[in-house]
């Protein structure tokens, strides 16, 4: 019997990362949020972002970056899903920055409306290379941006910034990555000409900095996309197949 019960014990433990939780109601409140824009609620159906709330453990009281923002889409619903007690801050790249800049626009105006909407919401500007928080954070999250930081736009340090996300993050905090997946036997120049990243390349870039992989989600598995067209392809657009992957710092 003790045979036994230690058997099940280790296969449950090897299943562990193939569990998925499910969407409280609060979460599914958050998304359902009425000052969300169309354009983002658009979008739902594909990105899951109940699930992906879920997957990243964002819960009332938690602190959570939103690394790389873009227009705010999972910033929006993060700074609802933290209530009470949490807080949310978007890092918002130099290199962004300077990109509005370009466009004739004030970065500082970028998220003015969500600060303004959001009570839980803060805005970082800087150098994805010195990555820091005001604060211990629980959850570093991007979506959709980690294949961009390996190309020259972002002039990343990988290495250095995988480590300054683990040293910003309470110990048993949380890094989640999500992205367009490419095949792991693409050459390394698929971020830049596919817009996607291998999820092997990317389990040892971020375990290099200290972290333990612990969840890996299927909510956007997309076995139809074999991950050989560029992500903005039409046929392919908002449906690609993405990895979902969690890790987290050591508590000791």
């Amino acid at each position: 019997m003790k045979r036994s019960a230690v058997f099940v014990a280790v296969l449950m433990g090897s299943c562990a990362t193939a569990l998925a939780a499910a969407p409280t109601a609060g979460m599914k409140a958050a998304v359902a949020d009425t000052g969300r824009p169309a354009a983002d609620t658009a979008r739902d159906e594909n990105r899951k972002p109940a699930e992906m709330l879920a997957f990243g453990g964002i819960t009332p009281g938690k602190v959570v970056v939103d690394l790389l923002p873009g227009g705010g889409y999972f910033t929006r619903i993060f700074a609802k899903a933290v209530e009470p007690g949490g807080r949310v801050y978007a890092y918002i790249s130099n290199a962004a920055d300077a990109r509005i800049k370009s466009q004739g626009k004030d970065p500082d105006n970028q998220f003015a409306d969500l600060k303004h909407t959001y009570k839980t919401l803060g805005v970082i500007h800087g150098d994805l290379n010195e990555f820091v928080t005001p604060e211990p954070v629980d959850v570093v999250w991007t979506s959709d941006n980690y294949h961009d930081l390996h190309n020259a736009g972002l002039k990343t340090d990988i290495a250095k910034l995988n480590q300054q996300i683990f040293k910003s993050l309470k110990p048993g905090g949380t890094y989640v990555i999500i992205d367009h997946k490419a095949p792991d036997s693409a050459a390394d120049d698929v971020t830049d000409k596919l817009h996607r990243v291998q999820e092997g390349r990317t389990k040892k870039e971020v375990e290099a900095a200290g972290f333990k992989l612990v969840a890996e989600g299927h909510d956007l598995d997309n076995r139809s996309d074999d991950g050989s067209k560029r992500v903005q392809d039409s046929d392919i657009r908002g449906r690609t197949n993405q990895f979902m992957l969690k890790f987290q710092k050591p508590r000791h």
